[in-house]
């Protein structure tokens, strides 16, 4: 399946990890999302203006992608749909070398996932790599597993 093809790819390639709309809340899901990542050896940035200059999962938070002091492979959007298109156009400017957009579960964003691809960035929308690395891989796709 191709769908299977890029989400194997897009959570191969990466290792650091934007992750915007972080909470601190354990009953959120990007609470969950952000200590499994961390887990399977994912070094993940939270992103978020309420929290930002505090520390989330051991990690300093920031306001914004733009004020992130080093390059990301891939932003993980827990917004809205229709925070999409500034969260990529912000990335997009921001990392030169973003690899990949992901878009959790019920996010989509058709126009914004065009501009990404038309950078050369991977996307994927409406997934969860919660979800995707222990149903494609049974490990962290860090560990080499196939």
């Amino acid at each position: 399946m191709e769908t299977d093809r890029l989400i194997r790819k897009v959570l191969s390639e990466a290792r650091v990890i934007a992750l915007v709309g972080a909470s601190p809340k354990a009953n959120r899901p990007s609470f969950g999302v952000f200590r499994f990542l961390q887990a399977q050896g994912y070094r993940v940035i939270p992103v978020n203006p309420v929290l930002a200059g505090g520390i989330l999962h051991g990690q300093t938070v920031y306001e914004n992608l733009t004020s992130i002091p080093e390059e990301v492979d891939m932003i993980d959007i827990f917004r809205t749909s229709d925070a999409v298109p500034g969260i990529v156009t912000e990335a997009l400017a921001r990392f030169p070398s973003l690899k990949s957009v992901w878009m959790q579960l019920g996010v989509l964003h058709p126009e914004a996932a065009a501009l990404a691809r038309a950078r050369g960035v991977d996307v994927v929308q409406d997934h969860c790599p919660a979800i995707e690395i222990p149903r494609l891989f049974g490990q962290s796709p860090l560990s080499g597993a196939p």
